[in-house]
């Protein structure tokens, strides 16, 4: 799920700014690049996350593999 969340904003990122160089006035373009702004800091959020959950991920496994080495030596 995140996956494909973070690929929407990726997406949607170069799509506003691509719509913005058509800006109908100062405001739109404005508004245009607030949105990239706001789905790239959500792209930086997913990627934190991410790699938040990498570290997650390697505590667990060697907390099981302690774990079972410590249970199997009693």
């Amino acid at each position: 799920m995140g996956d494909k969340i973070f690929k929407l904003s990726r997406t949607s990122i170069g799509a506003n700014i691509n719509e913005a160089q058509d800006a109908q006035s100062t405001n739109d373009f404005i508004s245009k690049l607030s949105i990239s702004l706001k789905e790239a800091r959500e792209s930086k959020y997913w990627l934190e996350l991410l790699k938040d959950l990498e570290e997650i991920i390697k505590l667990l496994v060697s907390i099981i593999k302690s774990t079972k080495a410590n249970n199997a030596k009693n």
